[in-house]
C-alpha cells in the first residue's frame, strides 16, 4: 500500500484542485490522508482519493460540500459512484440539456480537471494547471490540448444553458494572465516582424494572445494591437512598421470582411505575408495572396519562416 499513497500536491494534481482546498476538504470535512509513516507527511490512499473524487464531482455539479463531504464519506466501501452520482442534489438553477460540468471532448484528465477547477471558480487551482502545462508542454501543446477543449466546452454549455458567463470570465484572465507572462519570460530581442492583430470588432483576443505567446517562445518578436482594430488604423500600424507578416484573427463570419485584408495587400508598405487566422474566415472569400493557417502550429512556422526570410534577405 506503501508505494501507493499520494502526497497532497499528486493528489490536487490528479483531481485538478488545489492543495489548499484539499487541505480545507480535511479540515471541514474530515476528508484526509489516512496513511501514516512515522517521521513523514500523511499521504493519500487509493480509498482517500476515491472518496475525494466524489468531493469533487459533486461539488463541481453545485451540491453543496457539506453534503457533498457526507455522501463522499460514505464511499467507497458502502456507496458506489455510480449511486452517488444517481443520487446527488440537482442544482439550484439548473436546466435539463445543461448539465453542471464542462464538456471537453477527448481532452486528457489535465483539461477535466482544468473544467472542474473552472466550475468551481477555483482561480488557484486554474492558474497551477496552466502553469504547470506551459512549463511541461509548451504554448502550442497547452494551447491545443488543455485550454482549447476547456474554452470550447464552456462555449457549448453556455449555448445550452445561457449561463457560465462568470466561469469563461475568469478562465479568460487566468489564461491571459499566463500567456503574458510566457511573453515576458522570453521577451525575445531584435525588431518586431510580426504584426497581431484582431479584425475590426472583434473582442476574441485569446487565440491571438496564444499566438503571440507562442511566437515568444519561439524567439520571434512581434507587436500585438489586440482587439477591435478598424482597418483604417491596422493599415496606418503596417505602413508605421512595416512587418514581415500579419496575422488578422476572426472569431466569427460577423467580423470577417475580406475588405479588411485586401486593405493589407494594397498598403503602401505591404506585408510579404498576410495570415487570416481564426474560424470567422472561409476559405473561398480570401483575396489571392492571403493565407489561411490550420491552427497554432502553422501559423507560428509561417510567420517564423518569413520572418527568417526577411532577415536573411536583408543581411545577403
Amino acid at each position: 500500500m506503501a508505494d501507493e499513497a499520494l502526497s497532497a500536491g499528486a493528489v490536487a494534481r490528479r483531481l485538478g484542485v488545489a492543495v489548499t482546498t484539499l487541505r480545507t476538504w480535511h479540515q471541514r470535512y474530515g476528508l484526509g490522508p489516512s496513511e501514516h509513516v512515522p517521521g513523514h507527511h500523511r499521504r493519500y490512499t487509493p480509498a482517500d482519493l476515491a472518496r475525494l473524487e466524489i468531493m469533487r464531482r459533486l461539488t463541481a455539479e453545485g451540491v453543496s460540500p457539506a453534503e457533498a463531504a457526507r455522501w463522499a464519506r460514505q464511499a467507497p466501501d458502502s456507496v458506489p459512484v455510480e449511486t452517488v452520482a444517481r443520487a446527488r442534489i440537482r442544482p439550484i438553477g439548473s436546466r435539463d440539456g445543461g448539465g453542471g460540468t464542462i464538456p471537453v471532448g477527448r481532452a486528457g484528465p489535465a483539461a477535466r480537471g482544468l473544467a472542474r477547477a473552472a466550475m468551481r471558480l477555483d482561480a488557484a487551482a486554474i492558474n497551477e494547471a496552466i502553469a504547470h502545462a506551459l512549463a511541461t508542454d509548451g504554448v502550442i501543446a497547452t494551447w491545443e490540448g488543455l485550454l482549447r477543449p476547456v474554452l470550447v466546452g464552456i462555449g457549448e454549455r453556455h449555448a445550452v444553458t445561457a449561463g457560465l458567463i462568470e466561469v469563461e470570465h475568469l478562465v479568460s484572465r487566468c489564461v491571459s494572465e499566463s500567456f503574458a507572462a510566457v511573453s515576458r519570460a522570453y521577451a525575445p530581442t531584435g525588431p518586431a516582424r510580426i504584426l497581431l492583430s484582431c479584425a475590426d470588432e472583434e473582442q476574441h483576443s485569446l487565440p491571438l494572445e496564444a499566438l503571440a505567446a507562442a511566437l515568444a517562445e519561439a524567439g520571434v518578436s512581434y507587436r500585438m494591437l489586440g482587439a477591435r482594430v478598424p482597418v483604417a488604423a491596422l493599415v496606418e500600424a503596417v505602413n508605421r512598421t512595416g512587418p514581415a507578416a500579419v496575422v488578422l484573427w476572426s472569431h466569427t463570419r460577423v467580423t470577417a470582411d475580406p475588405a479588411q485584408l485586401s486593405a493589407l495587400l494594397t498598403a503602401p508598405r505591404r506585408p510579404l505575408l498576410v495570415l487570416a487566422a481564426g474560424p470567422g474566415w472561409r476559405a473561398d472569400t480570401l483575396p489571392a495572396g492571403v493565407v489561411r493557417p490550420v491552427d497554432l502550429a502553422e501559423a507560428v512556422s509561417l510567420a517564423t519562416a518569413v520572418r527568417d526570410s526577411l532577415d536573411q534577405s536583408r543581411g545577403a
